[in-house]
């Protein structure tokens, strides 16, 4: 189920740019009543239906749970996109520390099969992909917040990116893009926005091609997620690695700010090597680009008891490292425990980490290492 996601060293980025990205078809869209009051959630529909995809239009707005055994259930969920109606809750922004000021979510749930999943304990219920269509209530209320986040609004070396936006905090939205469109439109909202703010957004996927010529305005940052090669056989449903870094060099050539979330990183047999690797990769991938706008998120690898517990049962055949005895316990901001790699790796990783990317990737700016 999990792809073989590294490429011989002489498969460069560049060499695949021209490849059709590959894209999720899933075995189900479901469409709700409150959803077709909406134009954009027509518009999904619509899309959907394009595809050939089997659209089910339900009586009520309540999507029932698969199902089944528990893995079976899992399978159903990750193959089905629900059009629905974001709750009056997702119109709260929250803040979303270290990365940007304010979270907001174009969907929640991702089609990707990450056997570290960082959704893994977070949202209840099996993991449908849900895509709001209120697009336009969910736009229109981020002007309320221009200015009051204490990330980036509140941050003298952050303070050129002006008030950040998130939008991939619960889903992957180039993911489900060629379905919901709604990325687009947000990109094209914050290039009209006459205010000092950004958004971003992180992928796993390579299909930017209908980003490329959208009136951005260098208002969006797109961050790719990326991993050392050994590190990344765990993503499965992803665009391989090099695909990624293809894309990365192709929206910088279009003028977009760009960045990479190397995450989760892990002390994998001969991570030196692997690391540095995946770091020289990218700065080929940008190799065609003038003083590319780049950042650095450095993320290492952490869970919760119930995160692990989640993913167990989502993957039951994984050899991801996630045993306690081998980690930090730590505490979150919400008392919660966590574990995390242990100080002295932690220590030895980010020194290498922030010395590599002074050397490969001089130009760019690390944002921070949690």
């Amino acid at each position: 189920m999990i792809d073989a996601l590294d490429l011989p060293p002489d498969a460069r980025p560049r060499e695949t740019r021209s490849k059709p990205a590959r894209l999720w078809r899933p075995r189900r869209v479901l469409v709700t009543p409150a959803a077709l009051a909406h134009a954009h959630g027509r518009a999904m529909a619509e899309r959907a239906e394009a595809e050939g995809l089997p659209v089910e239009y339900l009586a009520s707005n309540r999507i029932a749970a698969p199902k089944g055994d528990p893995r079976r259930a899992y399978a159903e969920a990750k193959a089905t996109l629900a059009i629905v109606v974001a709750p009056p809750s997702k119109l709260k922004l929250q803040p979303i520390p270290p990365s940007a000021d304010w979270r907001f979510d174009l969907a929640e749930g991702c089609p990707a099969h990450c056997q570290y999943c960082y959704l893994a304990g977070s949202l209840s219920g099996p993991p449908v992909t849900r895509a709001y269509a209120n697009l336009d209530a969910i736009l229109g209320n981020l002007s309320d917040y221009v200015g009051r986040g204490g990330v980036t609004s509140a941050s003298v070396e952050r303070a050129v990116e002006g008030t950040t936006f998130e939008a991939s905090c619960y889903t992957d939205p180039l993911g489900i893009e060629h379905l919901t469109g709604s990325l687009s439109a947000a990109i094209r909202h914050f290039g009209a926005w006459d205010a000092p703010v950004q958004l971003r957004f992180t992928t796993k996927f390579a299909a930017v091609g209908p980003l490329l010529d959208l009136p951005h305005r260098g208002r969006t940052r797109i961050r790719f997620s990326v991993n050392a090669a050994p590190a990344a056989r765990y993503e499965g449903g992803t665009a391989p690695l090099a695909e990624r870094l293809s894309a990365m060099g192709a929206v910088a050539e279009a003028g977009y700010p760009v960045g990479l979330t190397i995450a989760p990183i892990l002390p994998v047999e001969g991570w030196r090597a692997a690391y540095d690797a995946l770091l020289a990769d990218a700065a080929d991938a940008l190799v065609r680009v003038k003083a590319p706008d780049l950042t650095v998120e450095l993320i290492t690898h952490r869970f919760t008891p119930g995160s692990k517990e989640v993913l167990a049962g989502w993957y039951p055949g994984s050899d991801l490292p996630m045993r306690e005895d081998e980690r930090s316990r730590k505490f979150t901001k919400f008392g919660s425990v966590k574990y995390v790699l242990p100080t002295e790796i932690m220590r030895e990783m980010r020194g290498y980490f922030y010395e590599r990317i002074g050397a490969r990737l001089p130009f760019a700016r690390i944002l921070y290492w949690t």
